[in-house]
């Protein structure tokens, strides 16, 4: 998880705003499924892509899904057509997604989340409740399998309230 923590603080660093959905999520709330890249919602507005690239630009950043690898653009109007971006860097793989199955785009994203602190920075990430609602959504056999043992972290969590 190092290299997570080390790509969370980088965009942070850089002001990007964005939430950690998916997998990493997951863990920050207490699973156990081991996840192979960094998720997270974000606006992918010109200003805040440019704020991407300027924290991925010494991390070697690429697309992901062609077959080539070709590098990300320097310039972020470059990428104002994307949905999503799928990368490859030297911190491993990272998701941004404009908007999240189950919940909606980044403003509905971003009204569910909490901050969590990830030892000196602040990151928020999806709350507990649409994480469950948005892994639902996917429906794929990991995210059943997450689903399940997110919603056996949120009765363990009400017992201990009560």
């Amino acid at each position: 998880m190092a290299s997570t923590l080390d790509c969370l603080r980088i965009l942070s660093a850089h002001d990007m705003e964005y939430v950690v959905v998916g997998g990493v999520a997951g863990v920050l709330h207490g699973s156990r499924l081991v996840t192979e890249d960094v998720a997270i919602c974000a606006p992918l507005s010109i200003s805040n892509l440019a704020k991407l690239l300027a924290a991925l630009k010494d991390c070697n950043p690429k697309f992901r899904m062609t077959s080539d690898r070709r590098p990300l653009p320097v310039e972020p109007s470059q990428l104002a057509e994307y949905k999503n971006l799928y990368l490859v860097t030297d911190l491993g793989q990272i998701d941004i997604l404009s908007a999240i199955a189950g919940v909606g785009d980044y403003a509905e994203v971003s009204r569910h989340t909490i901050s969590v602190d990830l030892g000196g920075f602040l990151c928020r990430i999806l709350d507990l409740d649409t994480l469950i609602l948005a892994k639902s959504a996917m429906n794929s056999p990991k995210d059943r399998q997450a689903v399940l043992e997110l919603k056996a972290i949120k009765e363990k969590l009400k017992r201990r309230e009560m």
